[in-house]
């Protein structure tokens, strides 16, 4: 006979316990991962507040984000008041007091004033480079996604694309320094003693002469777009890849050329994925120290990018600071002490408000874009 009771599972489905087993398995795994990082950024934060905020109005030490950095001087006065003073306010500080003498003086370079050159320094490197990048990754993957036809040398292309985004950022430095810094060609009536080839223009005294940029901001751009551009034509390409190829056919119905299809069609709904990528190229472009270290970076520097030039292209040729860079110049190369934390720990935690605001730029950019395009 039919026994209906026999269709009902008595007890626990099969797998039931492993099942949970392997739930609080995963799930401990990722909330160990949240709470290590929540960790480290409330150490980050809680050391690096001292340097940042205040107690008064308006509460964030101005002259830290705002004021050149320079050498800190840590002294005692004949009273036994302890001073600490960048050096601009220990050469005032001398000179309302003359002949009075100091005791337990000490210097510590780079963790006094601000870090207004590192700042601006990093802002510059991640907009050209990430300028840079967009332009010529996006211009790939438009080639490699809508014009190249699938062969083997294409293959070949794509496969070393994405190796290269496996390369040590150290690599990409001394490619900057070889390439960007020091043998790229420029026009120029003065070539340099080191230039590696001139070819006269017969124009005047013009040649062009294979001398490189210099250690610059152009060569450190140049040299950290290099390094993210895997990333970019990869996500680029996949991002149009996945507009709808009905798109496409019927622009050519309608008697659209490619490219008009491309920029019209194609480009508007794929570029949510593009600042996709973008995203991904801020965070790395801005944390790196080696490639900057080889092609635009310097531990101090009096005047920001723009002060001095006699042209606004000459912001290109100069040398600028930038954080990592300066945290590394902090923890690496200057003797630990209670002021060198301060000023190392202020600058992470500064770092990593300017990548935030950087990428959340971006994430609004793209949830706004993305809004608007719909299929």
């Amino acid at each position: 006979m039919f026994d209906p009771e026999k269709l009902i599972r008595k007890g626990l489905p099969k797998g039931y316990l492993k099942d949970i087993v392997v739930r609080l398995f995963l799930g401990g795994i990722t909330y160990l991962i949240v709470v290590i990082a929540v960790l480290l950024f409330a150490k980050i934060i809680s050391d690096g507040a001292p340097a940042l905020f205040t107690s008064k109005f308006p509460f964030v030490d101005t002259e830290f984000l705002t004021a050149r950095n320079e050498t800190l001087h840590v002294f005692d006065d004949l009273q036994g008041t302890r001073h600490q003073l960048p050096a601009s306010r220990y050469n005032e500080y001398l000179a309302a007091h003359p002949g009075e003498a100091i005791y337990n003086e000490h210097t510590f370079s780079y963790s006094g004033g601000g870090i207004a050159g590192p700042i601006v320094g990093t802002a510059l490197l991640t907009v050209g480079s990430i300028i840079l990048a967009l332009f010529f990754g996006v211009s790939a993957a438009i080639y490699l996604a809508e014009y190249a036809k699938q062969s083997p040398f294409i293959h070949a292309v794509r496969l070393a694309i994405l190796n290269l985004a496996g390369i040590p950022s150290i690599v990409f430095g001394l490619f900057g320094f070889s390439v960007f810094v020091l043998a790229v060609p420029v026009i120029t009536a003065t070539p340099s003693d080191r230039t590696l080839l001139a070819i006269p223009l017969f124009l005047n005294d013009w040649v062009l002469s294979f001398q490189g940029w210099n250690s610059s901001l152009i060569a450190g751009c140049a040299t950290l777009a290099c390094m993210i551009l895997p990333v970019i034509i990869t996500a680029s390409e996949e991002s149009l890849r996945a507009v709808p190829q009905g798109f496409r056919d019927a622009s050519l119905a309608m008697g659209g050329t490619r490219w008009q299809t491309i920029r019209k069609c194609v480009l508007p709904y794929s570029l949510p994925g593009i600042l996709t990528s973008s995203l991904l190229a801020i965070t790395r472009v801005a944390g790196e120290t080696a490639p900057i270290m080889f092609t635009a970076a310097v531990a101090a520097k009096d005047d920001l990018p723009w002060q001095g030039l006699s042209n606004p292209f000459g912001i290109l040729s100069s040398q600028v600071q930038a954080l990592p860079y300066h945290i590394y110049t902090l923890a690496a190369r200057i003797p630990n002490s209670e002021y060198t934390q301060r000023a190392q720990y202020g600058s992470v935690l500064v770092f990593l408000i300017l990548v935030a605001i950087l990428s959340s730029g971006s994430m609004v950019l793209r949830a706004k874009m993305r809004s608007n395009l719909k299929w």
